[in-house]
């Protein structure tokens, strides 16, 4: 569950709720809903009932996507941690750990290169 000291940094990012319609759905319990369907993987029909509807769930978490809020939420928590000096941007990737996807695999390669080589090759011959 997300603690309080973390709510109180990112949930003012989060969009205010309309003042009008429905009563809104609490958006600190849509935000746990949200990151347990990213922890478990599991479809969004599937989250638990404590979290709410899934569908409002997941109406909240597009809406939320299409205007950019989880964009700013990254970019919050990225400058909270710079200022604290705890953010390290050093990455590594290494071939041997980054693996093509299997339906990837077998796809043509083209270099962009003629095939003038090979012809000549072939004449040779």
């Amino acid at each position: 569950m997300i603690s309080d000291e973390v709510w109180d940094v990112r949930g003012p990012v989060f969009p205010a709720a309309a003042a009008t319609g429905r009563p809104p759905a609490d958006r600190r319990l849509v935000v746990e809903a949200i990151a347990w369907h990213y922890r478990t993987g599991a479809p969004w029909r599937d989250t638990p009932e404590r979290f709410g509807n899934w569908n409002t769930v997941y109406k909240n978490f597009d809406r939320w996507s299409k205007a950019g809020v989880w964009a700013d939420l990254l970019e919050h928590v990225q400058s909270l941690a710079l200022a604290n000096e705890d953010l390290d941007w050093v990455a590594s990737i290494d071939s041997t750990i980054v693996r093509v996807h299997q339906h990837g695999a077998t796809l043509p390669r083209t270099t962009g290169g003629s095939n003038e080589l090979q012809e000549i090759w072939s004449r040779a011959s």
